[in-house]
């Protein structure tokens, strides 16, 4: 070979060998640094002294906002007589006079009581449904811890779920808590495809008890499914009239007139109340010419007398 050739294909290899030498060199002291890395996180870290556990008894949580004060029984029931002789000028054909059958709202109310998820502690309004198809009525009533008197209000017709057609549920029994975990609503008043205004005018309250079981009205075999057990007012033209009769989907209706009073007295309003003094959405959702009710309370009570007599 010429020694012209030979020198140029000697410096051709010594370049390719230069550039894998420094690749290798490269590589090498990545490894290095791997392996540094892999050490260092072997290391244990010096143990930390565990922290001392507190066997103090936990306080109670501060609830925020003012709480509605406790009444003695005898300003309850004083207090309980205001609101009836408020009924009587606010919701029309209101059944707001003592009647025989108080003694059996009061002794099924305090049945579900004291079987539900409500301890009645203090002296508080419960509204009480019975979805008897032959009732359908609702009674506002005052409970009050063991050995105090209890006392019906007074109430009016309600609809609550019809069976036989699809996919209307049957309105479920229990105690339901009305509580600042969910956000109640208003009416729009809009007219849907039948020109119904479902929730009544607008403007009217919508008490929201979150999802629950209830059985289908339309099968036979009662299967369950969830609803959003609702109260509120009704189209005033057309199904108010109706009401004191099964008819809804499983809410409760109740009179425009009857909303008007549960939602300006806070019937049903005692955590909305503590809840409105730090969280302007619960102030916004209650009416702004509300009346101050030292028996507010927090339950809706669902019994079904066919079942119970």
């Amino acid at each position: 070979m010429p020694a012209r050739v030979r020198r140029h294909s000697l410096i051709r290899r010594s370049t390719r060998t230069g550039r894998c030498g420094g690749a290798l060199r490269l590589v090498g002291w990545c490894l290095v640094a791997v392996l540094c890395l892999l050490a260092a996180a072997c290391v244990q870290p010096p143990p930390i002294a565990p922290t001392p556990v507190s066997t103090a008894e936990p306080k109670d949580t501060v609830v925020p906002g003012p709480r509605i004060p406790s009444l003695s029984p005898s300003e309850a029931i004083a207090e309980a007589e205001r609101l009836r002789l408020s009924l009587s000028r606010e919701v029309p054909q209101s059944r707001s006079v003592a009647d025989p059958a108080d003694a059996a709202w009061i002794q099924r109310a305090k049945a579900a009581t004291e079987t539900g998820s409500l301890a009645i502690d203090h002296p508080q309004l419960i509204v009480v449904v019975d979805r008897n198809p032959r009732v359908q009525q609702m009674r506002i009533v005052l409970a009050q811890p063991k050995g105090a008197v209890w006392l019906v209000i007074g109430g009016s017709k309600v609809s609550t779920g019809q069976a036989g057609r699809h996919d209307y549920y049957i309105t479920p029994t229990g105690v339901f808590l009305h509580t600042e975990g969910i956000l109640d609503y208003r009416a729009l008043g809009t007219f849907n495809e039948n020109h119904i205004r479902g929730l009544g005018l607008k403007g009217m309250r919508v008490w929201d008890f979150g999802w629950q079981p209830a059985e289908k009205g339309w099968r036979a075999d009662r299967e369950t499914g969830d609803i959003r057990l609702l109260m509120h007012a009704t189209d005033p033209d057309y199904l108010e009239q109706r009401l004191g009769r099964p008819a809804s989907q499983g809410c409760v209706r109740i009179p425009a007139a009857m909303n008007r009073f549960l939602d300006r007295h806070s019937v049903l309003d005692a955590d909305y109340l503590r809840a409105a003094s730090f969280d302007p959405r619960f102030n916004a959702i209650l009416p702004a010419e509300r009346e101050p009710n030292r028996l507010a309370g927090s339950a809706m009570v669902i019994v079904d007398s066919a079942q119970q007599d």
